[in-house]
C-alpha cells in the first residue's frame, strides 16, 4: 500500500481522511489519536499499546503508514501541530445542532463547520498536485467531469464554471453516458472524476476506461487510498470535518466546490484578460 505522508499541521486530518481504509487495529490506533490527542504525545508506545489494545509493532507500522519513521517522530508532529492551534478553536462537538438551538445559533455552527472543513482542505490539498491539474486542463483537448449523486452535481457546477471562461468541458452524471464517453477519449482529454467517498463503483469505472483510452486522469476524493484513486494520475484531497448531527451535505459540497474552485482561479491568474473577454462574452450570451 502507498504510504501518504502527513506534515506538520496535517496529522489529524490526514488519520480522518485515511481512517476508511485503516485496517481494523490500526483504525483503533487512529480513533484513540483523534479522541486523545494532546494524552498521546504523553504516553510512551507501551502505554499506547495497552490502552488502545494493540501491538507495538502494530503502533510503528501505523506511524510508518503516515510516513513517520517510528512513534517518536509522530509523537513529536503531532505536538507541534496541536501547539500551534488556535486556543479558541471551536470543538468540533460544538458545531453539532441540538434541539435547543435557534436558529441563529445554528447559522453560527454551520459558520464554524464551513471555516473548519476549508481550513482542513487547505492542510490536505497538496499545491503542487493542484498546480500540475491546472496545467494539464489549460492544455487539454477537452475535459470531462465524471460523479453521481452529490458529487454529480459539483460536475455539473465545475462544467458551468470552467466553460463561462472558455474551456472545452463538459459533465456526465448518468453511468451509461461516463462510461460511453470514457472509453472513446484520447490522449489529450482529461477526465476528472469527483467522488468524496472514493468508492463510487460508477466514477471509478469510467476513470478506469478513460486510463485505459490513454487520457489523463484526476481524483477528488476525501480519502487518498480509496478505488478510485488507482485509477488517477492526480489526486487532490477535499476535507470533511463536520458535527455527526448535521449529515454530510454541507461540509462534502462546499470542499469539493472550493477545491474545484482553486483550480478555476489559478486558470484565471495565469490568463487574466483572455478568462476576462471570454467571461464577458458567455455572460453577454445569457442576458435575455
Amino acid at each position: 500500500m502507498q504510504h501518504i505522508p502527513a506534515k506538520a499541521g496535517k496529522v489529524l486530518d490526514m488519520m480522518g481522511s485515511l481512517h476508511e481504509s485503516l485496517t481494523p487495529s490500526a483504525r483503533r490506533i487512529s480513533d484513540f489519536v483523534l479522541a486523545n490527542p494532546a494524552e498521546v504525545t504523553k504516553l510512551s508506545i507501551a502505554e499506547l499499546s495497552q490502552t488502545a489494545n494493540v501491538g507495538e509493532a502494530t503502533i510503528i507500522r501505523f506511524c510508518r503508514t503516515l510516513g513517520f519513521k517510528g512513534f517518536q517522530d509522530f509523537k513529536m508532529e503531532l505536538a507541534i501541530e496541536l501547539s500551534s492551534q488556535s486556543k479558541n478553536e471551536k470543538s468540533l462537538l460544538d458545531t453539532d445542532v441540538t434541539p435547543e438551538d435557534d436558529a441563529e445559533l445554528i447559522g453560527q455552527k454551520l459558520q464554524s463547520t464551513i471555516n473548519s472543513v476549508l481550513a482542513e482542505t487547505l492542510n490536505l490539498l497538496d499545491f503542487t498536485t493542484l498546480e500540475k491539474v491546472a496545467e494539464q486542463i489549460r492544455t487539454s483537448r477537452a475535459v470531462y467531469f465524471f460523479g453521481v449523486g452529490s458529487s454529480g452535481i459539483t460536475a455539473e457546477d465545475a462544467k458551468n464554471k470552467f466553460m463561462r471562461i472558455g474551456y472545452n468541458v463538459d459533465a456526465l452524471t448518468n453511468n451509461h453516458f461516463m462510461y460511453m464517453k470514457a472509453a472513446l477519449l484520447q490522449p489529450d482529454d482529461l477526465a476528472i472524476g469527483v467522488s468524496h467517498s472514493g468508492s463510487s463503483a460508477e466514477t471509478a469505472k469510467a476513470l478506469k476506461l478513460a486510463k485505459e483510452a490513454g487520457a489523463k486522469t484526476v481524483a477528488i476524493t476525501h480519502n487518498p487510498r480509496s478505488t478510485i484513486t488507482e485509477h488517477a494520475d492526480w489526486v487532490l484531497v477535499n476535507g470533511n470535518r463536520q458535527g455527526k448531527l448535521q449529515g454530510d451535505s454541507i461540509g462534502t459540497k462546499i470542499s469539493q466546490l472550493f477545491v474545484l474552485d482553486l483550480v478555476y482561479t489559478l486558470l484565471v491568474r495565469d490568463d487574466v484578460s483572455g478568462a476576462q473577454v471570454k467571461k464577458l462574452k458567455t455572460t453577454k450570451a445569457l442576458e435575455s
